[in-house]
Order: structure tokens, then C-alpha cells, then sequence
């Protein structure tokens, strides 16, 4: 798990999000790297309710997984009082259609983080490891 800033284990799972457990996302492993960016891994095999009547992934459950991956890679970089305060800006491409009850690999990384704000990118790939979705987000930090 490389070097661990925050103790962000009572997260893993639904990240403190019943939603997210319900679409049928979990959060399994998180560190930082050498520069002390966070990161963090997931699993995503689609529930029904992450899916429209034809079984495909909506566009929003996208954004919502990614956010997420986003902001825990964030929180995962950050002192132990520090935290992510409000998502500023979320950028999201969907690059092919994810299906109900196949599996995801979810990834989120920290690119930059100031003092008052993280930049931080998160992805969704396939089982073959081709991208499906991916986004960037811009987060507003509370520093004790």
C-alpha cells in the first residue's frame, strides 16, 4: 500500500457513502505515492441501480464514482484534521458503455495539491483494462 499520510481504513467499502455501495462500487486499497499525491482503488461491478432499463451504466453514476475515487484520493494525501471540503469543478468522459453486473476497475489519483486546493483525475476500466470512463475535478480543501 506504499506510505499511508491519513488512516482512511473505516472508508473502504462504501467510502462513508450507503450510495455508492449500493451502485455496487467499493473502495479496496489507497496510499501515497513519492510525492505524497493519494491515491486510491476499487472495485465497480454494476448493481441495477447504477443501470438504465437496457442494463447500461447512466452517465451520472459515472460522475458520482468518480467524484468519489477523486475525493478519497484527496483525503488520503491530506494531515489527519485536514479534509476535502466541496467539489469545485468535475469534468466527466464517458468513452465506452459499462454493464450491468460485469466488473470495474475504479482509480483515483491526486495530480497537484496547494494549500487551498487538490486537482485530481479518476478512471474506470474494464476487465481487458480499456479505459470506460474517466474525469477531473478541481477540490476545495479545509486545512486545520
Amino acid at each position: 500500500m506504499g506510505s499511508v499520510k491519513k488512516d482512511m481504513d473505516r472508508w473502504l467499502g462504501d467510502g462513508g457513502m450507503a450510495l455508492l455501495g449500493q451502485l455496487g462500487a467499493t473502495f479496496t486499497s489507497y496510499g501515497v505515492d513519492g510525492e505524497d499525491l493519494g491515491w486510491v482503488e476499487g472495485d465497480f461491478v454494476p448493481a441495477a441501480l447504477a443501470c438504465n432499463p437496457h442494463g447500461v451504466v447512466q452517465a451520472g453514476v459515472h460522475a458520482v464514482l468518480l467524484d468519489a475515487a477523486m475525493n478519497f484520493a484527496t483525503n488520503a494525501a491530506l494531515g489527519a484534521s485536514d479534509r476535502t471540503q466541496a467539489t469545485i469543478e468535475l469534468t466527466t468522459e464517458l468513452l465506452r458503455p459499462a454493464t450491468r453486473d460485469a466488473a470495474y476497475l475504479l482509480r483515483g489519483d491526486v495530480v497537484r495539491l496547494t494549500r487551498q486546493i487538490a486537482y485530481a483525475e479518476a478512471s474506470v476500466f474494464d476487465g481487458d483494462e480499456q479505459l470506460v470512463s474517466r474525469a477531473t475535478g478541481t477540490f476545495l480543501l479545509h486545512r486545520a
